[in-house]
């Protein structure tokens, strides 16, 4: 499996841990940056990381960074990327499941190493449930335009 990680400054260090238990994994992963502390602007990462995953570079991404909002927001905005802010293991899975979600992003004030490991290992072996999930997901990549609610 091949996963592209990446964060800004204030994911840093949640960043290398994750890069590390992913390689112990046997995990092939791609670290899109940042490599410092020094203070950089989170959406050139998220899009780096997001690019690889469109393109099918890699077959995940994975994000941090102060809060883990900002950058899948940035993520998301990639065709083809749906990006989820994880909280919890539920979430993790749930992201999967029903999403279909490619990128996980974690706040690395908010998460314990321990717990994003848990649930960066959910998130990888949750599989797409489909079915009715199927067809959100195609409007989401639609741009939600498909059947809208509402017409004018």
């Amino acid at each position: 499996m091949k996963i592209s990680i990446g964060s800004d400054h204030a994911g840093f260090e949640l960043k290398e841990i994750l890069a590390e238990y992913l390689r112990q994994r046997g995990a092939e992963v791609v670290d899109c940056g940042t490599h410092s502390k020094e203070s950089v602007d989170y959406p050139d990462f998220a899009q780096a990381v997001a690019r690889d995953v469109a393109a099918g570079t890699a077959d995940f991404g994975v994000l941090v960074c102060w809060t883990g909002v900002g950058i899948s927001i940035a993520a998301s905005k990639v065709p083809g990327v749906r990006a989820v802010n994880c909280y919890n293991a539920e979430m993790a899975a749930l992201a999967r499941q029903h999403n279909n979600a490619n990128v996980i992003a974690f706040g690395q004030k908010f998460i314990a190493p321990d717990d994003a490991k848990a649930w960066l290992d959910i998130f990888l072996k949750t599989e797409f449930e489909g079915g009715r999930h199927e067809r959100r997901v195609t409007k989401l990549e639609s741009g939600c335009s498909l059947n809208p609610i509402r017409s004018e």
